[in-house]
C-alpha cells in the first residue's frame, strides 16, 4: 500500500498544479489546494470516530456483468427480431426514400424514460450533430416523429416507417450511450453488421452453438433489402453483434476470419470510422452541424492558420525542440518524416515578446463553443499562453480582439490537455498569444491537436500518468483502487471518481469507475438528498480528430429518493450523514458517500485497441450536471398514429413496471386544431390561438401555401431556374443582335457622310 500510496499523492500534486482541465472552476483549485496544505476540509460531525466504516459502499449498476442489448432481452424474455428489432408486418426493407428521415428528426421523450436515460439521449444527439448532419428537434406537430420511451429491453423499428408516433425502447439498463446510438441508427434505416450479404467473407457463423429457435437472428439479407453503401466490413461498428451474442453455451458464436478482431467485435462505446461513413452517405452530408475544425500541422498550410503583424515573434512548425518536446501529440514518434507541431520559442527576445498565430475565419450558429488543444511547457514559469478570439461585427468590420483566458504553470516534460470554452455569437477566429515570461527559458510553449466544435466543454480532467506502470503492478481489488482530486459540480456539490486500475476481484482485467459525493464547503447550504445531478465520467480517446474518437462513457443520476441497500437512509443524502470517514493522501480527512459506477467500464483488450493510453497516460473527462429540467418532457398534446403495442415485458413478482406518476405538466407543446382544414396530411395545430398549417415535407420535394395546398420540389426550383436563364440569355442576346445591328447602320451612314465630304473638297480643289 506504501507504493500506491506514493502514487496516487504523486497524482494529486499533478493534477492540483497543472494536468487539471483548464475549465476547473476556482472552487475546485482552492480545494485542491487546501487539500494539499493540509487546511481544513469541511468535516462536520467528526468528533466521535467510534462508529466510522472505512469501507467504501459500493453499488454496480450493472450488478457486476457487462450485459449488451441482447443479453438484456434475453433476461427479459423477448424474443425481437434480431435481438432488438421491431418489424411491421408489411415492411421489412429499408430500400428507397420514403424509409429516410429528414435531416431534422421530430422527436419525444416520455415522462416514462428513466432521468439517467433522458441525460443521455440528449448527449446522443450531440454525437450525432458533431459526427454527421443529422439534427434532433422537440416534436412541434410534425406528422412523423419518434417517441422514446422506457419499454421493456432496447429496441427500434428499423427507418422511417411513415406511420406517425414510431416508438424507440430504451429501458431498464439500456442507459448508455453507444446503446443509445445503436437503437437511432436502426431507426434512421441500419441493419446490423453481421448480416450483410458479404459477410461471410469476414466473420464465421459457428450454428451448432446458437440457441434453439434463435439462429434466425444470424440471417443474411441480399442486396435488395440492405445497402452496405460500398464501404467496406467493419468489425469495429456500434452495429455488430458480439462474439458471445445468442450463445448456449460458454463459447463464442462469432469467429471472427481475422482473429485480433475477436475482441473487438460488439464494441458500444461509439460510432466507428465506417458508420459515420455508411450514415453519411446514406443521408447525403457533406459536413457536420457542430464540428468547426481540427488541426495536426501535418500540412505545411498548418490549417489557414497566419502569423499576426501586431507582435514582434512568430510561431514556428517543428518536428521536435532540443529542450522539449521530442515529438508531437499527434504521432508521439511513431511515424517517420511526420509529426509537426507549433512553438514559440522563449529562450531568447525580450521579456514580455509576444507571438499571435491565428486560425481561419469561423461562422458559429449555436452561441457557445469548446475550444481543446495540448500544450507542451519546456520554457519557464513564467512564460504564459494566452487565448484570445478575433470577433467581426457591423459595428468592428474589421474585429476586434477580446481575452478568454491565460494558461500558465511549471514546466512538465509531457503534453498537457486543455478546454478554453469560447461563447461566440459572431464571425470569429481563434488567437493563441505566446508571451515570454520574465525568467531564463531554455524552450518555449508548444501546441498541438487542435479541435475546436460547437459543444460544451467538460467542467474537469483527471490526468492520470505513468499507467502501464499502474496496470503492470497494481492488484485486482481495493488495494488497486486510486482516487481523483476532489472536485466541485456546477451546483456546488463536491464529488470525486475512484478506477479500479485492474478491475474488482470478481471481475479482473477491466476498469471499474465509481462516483461519489464528499464533504464540501458548501454542504450546509446545499438541497439534501443531492436531487437529479447528472456525473458523466468519459476515458478520452486520444485520437486526434474529435469525429474519429471512440471514447468509453458512463453516466450517474443522483435520484433523491434511492435507498442505501435495505436501511432507511437515502442514499445521495450528505455524505457526513450516510458515509464514511476517508482520508486523502496527505492526511486531511473527509466524508465520503456510498459510490455508484460499475465493475465493467471497460475491458483491457478495448483499453489498447484505441488511442486510449497515449505518452503513457490517461485523461478523464469529468462533467457533473444539473438534469432536473427534464423531469418532465413529455408534450402535452395527444400523440398521432400509434404502432402496435410493445412487447410484453416478463416481470418479478412484486415489482412495478408502471412509470411513478408524476404532476400534469403545464402545457408545452402545441394543440391541434378542432378541425384539420390542412390538405396534402399537413397537420393544423393552434399557435397564439390561431390555425397553421404545418405542411409535410421530404428530401427534395415540400408542400406550402395556408392550406399546403401548393407542393414544391428541388426538380421544379432546378427547372425554374434554368428556365429563367434561358429566358434572361435570350433576351440578352436579342439586345445585342439589335445594337450591334443599330451600330452597324450607324457606323455605314457616319462612313457615307465622310466619303461625300471628302468628294465634295476634292471637287472644290479643282
Amino acid at each position: 500500500m506504501a507504493n500506491l500510496d506514493s502514487l496516487q499523492k504523486k497524482n494529486y500534486h499533478h493534477l492540483s498544479a497543472a494536468g487539471d482541465d483548464s475549465m476547473q472552476n476556482s472552487r475546485t483549485t482552492k480545494l485542491v489546494e487546501e487539500i494539499l496544505t493540509k487546511e481544513p476540509f469541511n468535516l462536520p460531525n467528526i468528533t466521535d470516530l467510534r462508529a466510522v466504516d472505512t469501507t467504501d459502499t459500493e453499488v454496480d449498476v450493472d450488478g457486476g456483468i457487462e450485459q449488451d442489448i441482447f443479453d438484456i432481452s434475453e433476461a427479459l424474455g423477448l424474443d425481437l427480431f434480431e435481438g432488438d428489432i421491431k418489424l411491421h408486418v408489411e415492411r421489412n426493407s429499408i430500400i428507397g426514400d420514403n424509409y429516410r428521415w429528414p435531416h431534422v428528426i421530430p422527436y419525444v421523450l416520455e415522462d416514462s424514460l428513466e432521468m439517467n436515460a433522458k441525460g443521455l439521449i440528449l448527449k446522443a444527439f450531440e454525437q450525432y450533430r458533431l459526427k454527421t448532419c443529422i439534427d434532433f428537434k422537440p416534436w412541434e406537430g410534425e406528422k412523423n416523429y419518434i417517441s422514446v420511451f422506457k419499454g421493456s429491453g432496447c429496441w427500434s423499428y428499423v427507418g422511417n416507417n411513415q406511420v406517425g408516433l414510431q416508438q424507440l425502447s430504451i429501458g431498464t439498463n439500456c442507459d448508455r450511450i453507444g446503446t443509445i446510438q445503436h437503437e437511432f441508427l436502426h431507426a434512421l434505416g441500419f441493419w446490423h453488421e453481421q448480416s450483410r450479404s458479404d459477410r461471410d467473407d469476414y466473420v464465421t457463423i459457428v450454428w451448432d452453438r446458437i440457441q434453439s429457435g434463435r439462429e434466425h437472428n444470424f440471417n443474411k439479407y441480399d442486396d435488395k433489402t440492405s445497402d452496405f453503401l460500398n464501404v467496406p466490413y467493419d468489425y469495429n461498428s456500434v452495429m455488430h453483434y458480439s462474439k458471445t451474442a445468442f450463445r448456449n453455451g460458454t463459447e463464442s458464436t462469432i469467429i471472427t476470419n481475422i482473429p485480433d478482431f475477436i475482441d473487438v467485435i460488439g464494441q458500444r462505446m461509439d460510432f466507428s470510422d465506417y458508420d459515420l461513413q455508411k450514415l453519411n452517405r446514406l443521408y447525403n452530408c457533406s459536413s457536420s452541424l457542430s464540428f468547426m475544425d481540427t488541426c495536426s500541422f501535418e500540412l505545411q498550410n498548418i490549417c489557414g492558420m497566419i502569423q499576426s503583424s501586431d507582435d514582434n515573434s512568430d510561431w514556428q512548425r517543428l518536428p521536435q525542440v532540443p529542450a522539449g518536446p521530442n515529438t508531437d501529440h499527434t504521432n508521439m514518434g511513431e511515424c517517420k518524416d511526420s509529426g509537426y507541431f507549433m512553438h514559440f520559442n522563449t529562450s531568447a527576445g525580450a521579456e514580455a515578446s509576444t507571438a499571435l498565430l491565428e486560425s481561419r475565419l469561423f461562422y458559429p450558429k449555436r452561441g457557445f463553443q469548446c475550444l481543446q488543444f495540448y500544450l507542451y511547457n519546456s520554457g519557464h514559469e513564467s512564460d504564459r499562453l494566452h487565448v484570445l478570439v478575433r470577433e467581426y461585427t457591423s459595428a468592428h468590420p474589421n474585429g476586434t480582439l477580446r481575452f478568454v483566458e491565460e494558461i500558465k504553470g511549471s514546466p512538465e516534460i509531457y503534453w498537457q490537455l486543455h478546454h478554453v470554452s469560447l461563447n461566440v455569437t459572431s464571425k470569429f477566429r481563434v488567437v493563441f498569444q505566446g508571451v515570454r515570461g520574465s525568467g531564463l527559458s531554455n524552450g518555449g510553449l508548444s501546441i498541438d491537436d487542435i479541435n475546436l466544435s460547437e459543444t460544451q466543454c467538460p467542467h474537469h480532467v483527471w490526468h492520470i500518468r505513468n499507467f502501464t506502470h499502474l496496470l503492470n503492478t497494481a492488484s485486482a481489488g481495493e488495494a488497486g483502487k486510486i482516487y481523483s482530486p476532489p472536485f466541485y459540480s456546477s451546483k456546488g456539490y463536491a464529488f470525486q471518481v475512484s478506477l479500479y486500475v485492474n478491475g474488482t476481484t470478481d471481475n479482473p482485467f477491466n476498469l471499474g469507475i465509481y462516483l461519489y459525493l464528499i464533504s464540501g464547503a458548501n454542504d450546509d447550504h446545499l438541497q439534501w438528498p443531492c436531487a437529479w445531478q447528472q456525473g458523466t465520467m468519459i476515458l478520452l480517446d486520444q485520437h486526434p480528430d474529435i469525429r474519429q474518437r471512440m471514447s468509453n462513457q458512463r453516466s450517474i443520476t443522483t435520484d433523491p429518493l434511492r435507498l442505501s441497500g435495505s436501511s432507511s437512509n437515502y442514499f445521495w443524502d450528505r455524505p457526513d450523514k450516510v458515509g464514511s470517514l476517508a482520508t486523502f493522501p496527505n492526511g486531511t480527512e473527509f466524508w465520503r458517500g456510498p459510490g455508484l459506477g460499475t465493475e465493467t467500464f471497460l475491458t483491457h483488450e478495448r483499453l489498447r485497441s484505441r488511442n486510449f493510453i497515449k505518452e503513457d497516460g490517461i485523461y478523464i473527462l469529468l462533467t457533473m450536471e444539473d438534469i432536473s429540467h427534464l423531469l418532465s418532457t413529455e408534450p402535452s398534446v395527444s400523440p398521432t398514429v400509434k404502432p402496435d403495442s410493445s412487447p410484453t415485458p416478463i416481470t418479478k413478482p412484486g415489482i412495478n413496471t408502471e412509470p411513478m406518476a408524476t404532476e400534469e405538466p403545464e402545457p408545452e407543446g402545441p394543440f391541434f386544431c378542432p378541425n384539420n382544414h390542412c390538405e396534402n396530411d399537413g397537420v393544423c395545430v393552434m399557435v397564439d390561438r390561431a390555425p397553421v398549417c404545418r405542411c409535410p415535407a421530404g428530401d427534395g420535394w415540400w408542400y406550402m401555401g395556408e392550406k399546403c395546398e401548393k407542393k414544391g420540389s428541388a426538380q421544379e426550383n432546378i427547372v425554374i431556374a434554368v428556365s429563367s436563364t434561358v429566358a434572361v440569355f435570350v433576351v440578352m442576346l436579342i439586345v445585342t443582335i439589335t445594337t450591334a445591328v443599330c451600330l452597324k447602320k450607324k457606323y455605314r451612314k457616319v462612313k457615307e457622310n465622310r466619303e461625300s465630304l471628302t468628294l465634295g473638297e476634292t471637287k472644290t480643289s479643282f
